[in-house]
């Protein structure tokens, strides 16, 4: 692995924001002699005028400026720079004090992102924190969150990186409970990508954290009728998965999904596209899926009760093959500096420009760049079939550990 020197952060290119320009007000001198009385304290009145725009004016600048930010993708306290945080506008910083939790402790990590107990030998990718440009994400209290939990349902559903990040804040959480024996799968299910819905209980806490498997978020429907004989299936973009009845009445409910919108998920395996009782054979993957986030944010605005339920939807996850076959990963001994146009997405797009119409207050976990950074984090060759390397999925501990965090700090500063 090559030298490097751990103090110094690992930075992305953002955009730069200018400081505010501030303005001074000064109190004309007036001289009042051979004045009337009434003339003199109109002048009076006048000079205290500017001063008082001057008080009101700061005084509305700053007010904002002293709560904790929400820019739209979290929140954050804020830096003596009196300015808002974007919390995915940052660093990656090593921090001794990581990981938070060890995967072979945890019943409820796949033995498939246990990277380190699947042969790993370097431990260094596992002690890198995210450090927002202009606040701190608050440092990881169990015992807070662990009460904040109290008596709720947290949800959340998608492919398997939504697994993967439901596994690590279950594990997370663990950190803080004695009796490890009471926390438990509901109905006894081994952790696997082939089961649709998991539910692990907290009971000293009286919460579960649930996944539900929904790759597409819409319906996805078996040898339809009356259609060409390459089509084996269709999604149907206009109608919701038909579990999704079962997300609502959720505390935390938390989306994702991207990873299957891809060809060879798709054509490949004769799935198409389909709007009411029509089969699009020639839809485009984007336009499918910006069709597919419309009726997500539908169903949001009529399911989701704002009064009880917090919505979040996490953007896309990067992955880190090194060539289009999905043969050989393209991974460093440390975060990358540049992150090679990964960085942006066109589903993490379509996701924020949904998100924006919707009246339901709705949290857009955007972590792609920050992500994107992490090709140091991903299975690898160290998962459960060393034979097939895994360049999309993340080890744990590992970089959905900071997803997580960055959740949790908005669910306290709610709170």
């Amino acid at each position: 692995m090559s030298t490097f020197n751990r103090s110094k952060s690992i930075n992305q290119r953002t955009l730069g924001v200018g400081t505010p320009r501030t303005a001074s007000f000064g109190s004309p001198r007036v001289k009042l002699t051979s004045v009337s009385h009434w003339f003199r304290w109109l002048v009076v009145i006048g000079a205290l005028f500017p001063f008082s725009i001057a008080i009101a004016g700061g005084y509305f600048y700053l007010l904002p400026s002293l709560t904790q930010a929400f820019q739209g993708f979290g929140t954050s306290k804020l830096n003596d720079s009196m300015e808002e945080c974007n919390l995915f506008d940052g660093n990656w910083v090593f921090d001794e004090s990581y990981p938070l939790y060890n995967a072979s402790e945890c019943p409820f990590a796949e033995q498939g992102f246990n990277c380190l107990g699947n042969g790993r030998r370097d431990e260094d990718y596992l002690r890198w924190r995210w450090k927002p440009k202009r606040c701190d994400i608050p440092r990881f209290n169990v015992h807070g969150i662990l009460e904040r939990l109290r008596n709720k349902r947290v949800v959340f559903v998608g492919d398997s990186m939504s697994r993967t990040q439901w596994e690590s804040l279950i594990c997370l959480l663990m950190t803080g409970v004695e009796d490890k024996n009471s926390v438990y799968e509901v109905n006894n299910h081994n952790i696997t990508k082939r089961i649709r819905f998991l539910s692990v209980r907290f009971n000293s806490f009286n919460f579960t954290v649930e996944f539900f498997r929904s790759v597409f978020l819409v319906q996805h429907v078996w040898m339809p009728r009356h259609v060409p004989r390459r089509v084996r299936s269709t999604l149907k973009l206009d109608k919701m998965d038909d579990i999704s009845n079962q997300w609502v009445n959720s505390d935390i409910l938390i989306f994702n999904t991207g990873h299957w919108w891809v060809p060879e998920k798709l054509f490949e395996t004769g799935c198409y596209f389909q709007v009411a009782n029509t089969v699009r054979l020639g839809m485009s993957i984007p336009v499918a899926f910006r069709i597919a986030l419309d009726t997500w944010a539908s169903w949001v605005e009529k399911m989701i009760d704002t009064n009880r339920t917090h919505v979040f939807f996490r953007t896309y996850e990067p992955s880190h093959w090194s060539e289009q076959s999905h043969r050989l990963c393209n991974m460093s001994d440390i975060p990358i500096s540049e992150a090679g146009g990964k960085d942006r997405s066109v589903f993490s797009d379509t996701i924020l420009e949904a998100v924006k119409n919707l009246t339901v207050p709705t949290t857009v976990l955007h972590i792609t760049s920050m992500s994107a950074l992490r090709s140091d984090a991903h299975v690898g060759k160290w998962n459960s079939n060393p034979s097939i390397p895994d360049c999309s999925h993340w080890c744990l501990p590992g970089v959905p550990d900071m997803w997580n965090e960055i959740l949790l700090s908005y669910l306290l500063s709610q709170s």
